[in-house]
């Protein structure tokens, strides 16, 4: 998914911050509240943001997370997202209902449905494009991205594709995408330690997660009421845990199932710039990325050896939206 704002803003993501809506929540919890963002088009698809914003703009590596549907497709259009770039970043696709198409400048031409992963490493550079199927009545899921850490970002561009087993837990399952958690390991490539999961708990269970205690945690309640450790979690919020803990307790406190996404990581201790869809450390490198991809889409016939063609699409790609007009900078 492409982060199409109706104004393209920069987005500065930096280690930390305030929270968004403290309340009486204890020491060590933040609560982000989603805003809501049109990605465009005459019918204009919505989502829930939670990340970034400026109370936190990580989670571990997790920058990014977009929170949509259920969506009627017949009357939103659903997902029609052309080719796009994106450069420094990992995406990761999940689907709660509804099936997405992908393709990408590798030659990769997927589907993900409901209790899949799609994992795409943009690294030096790829571009995609994601369209609900067909098939799709009702579209519901989220999208996220990870930072590749300064190590690694040059890394080659790459795809993978993942189902998660289903594990027994206290009173309801987990599918864990990336990461280990429930004495479930996934074995999708991660380029720093993170954590990732969808939790489904029956009306009044709990269950008890042991977590490395160097991780931040965050919990984005999809359906249902839900607690973490007690404190309560509003419906598309996303509750976040600073490390220290050994353990992460969840509880079902309504009268219905909860569905919720558990992300985690290593604090990432790093300064990026993300604008629209680069991920880079300065001003002049988002720049350079963005002057490379209106050149590649200018000519489609010449070559594109940075983000590469995708094929088989029929829209044409996605034009980079106007830098702003003041020079971007890293903040910590």
């Amino acid at each position: 998914m492409t982060n199409l704002e109706a104004v393209a803003t920069e987005r500065v993501c930096s280690p930390g911050g305030a929270a968004a809506s403290q309340g009486s929540l204890p020491a060590g919890f933040e609560l982000l509240e989603p805003r809501d963002v049109p990605l465009g088009g005459i019918r204009a698809m919505s989502v829930r943001r939670t990340l970034p914003q400026r109370a936190r703009s990580f989670v571990g590596a997790w920058c990014f997370l977009d929170h949509y549907g259920p969506d009627d497709v017949a009357a939103t259009g659903g997902m029609r997202v052309p080719p796009h770039p994106h450069t420094g970043l990992q995406t990761v696709s999940w689907l709660f209902s509804g099936e997405i198409e992908h393709r990408d400048s590798l030659g990769t031409h997927c589907l993900v449905r409901p209790g899949e992963m799609n994992l795409m490493t943009a690294g030096r550079g790829i571009s995609h494009s994601e369209d609900s199927t067909d098939a799709t009545t009702v579209l519901h899921g989220v999208q996220l991205w990870t930072v590749l850490p300064e190590a690694d970002r040059g890394a080659p561009p790459a795809f993978e594709h993942h189902v998660p087993p289903v594990v027994p837990l206290d009173g309801g399952e987990a599918r864990v995408f990336l990461g280990t958690l429930a004495g479930s390991t996934s074995p999708v490539r991660t380029f720093s330690p993170l954590v990732g999961a969808e939790v489904r708990l029956r009306p009044g269970a709990a269950h008890t997660f042991a977590v490395d205690p160097a991780f931040e945690h965050a919990v984005l309640v999809d359906a249902g009421a839900l607690a973490v450790d007690g404190v309560a979690a509003p419906a598309h919020h996303l509750l976040h845990r600073e490390p220290g803990a050994t353990t992460l307790t969840l509880t079902a406190t309504g009268d219905a199932e909860a569905r919720v996404l558990l992300i985690g990581g290593l604090p990432l201790g790093e300064q990026i710039v993300m604008w629209w869809n680069f991920i880079g450390r300065d001003h002049d490198e988002v720049v350079a990325a963005r002057a490379r991809w209106q050149a590649e889409i200018a000519d489609p016939e010449a070559p594109a050896p940075g983000f590469g063609r995708v094929q088989g699409h029929p829209e044409a790609p996605l034009p980079a939206p106007p830098m702003p007009e003041l020079r971007l900078r890293p903040r910590a």
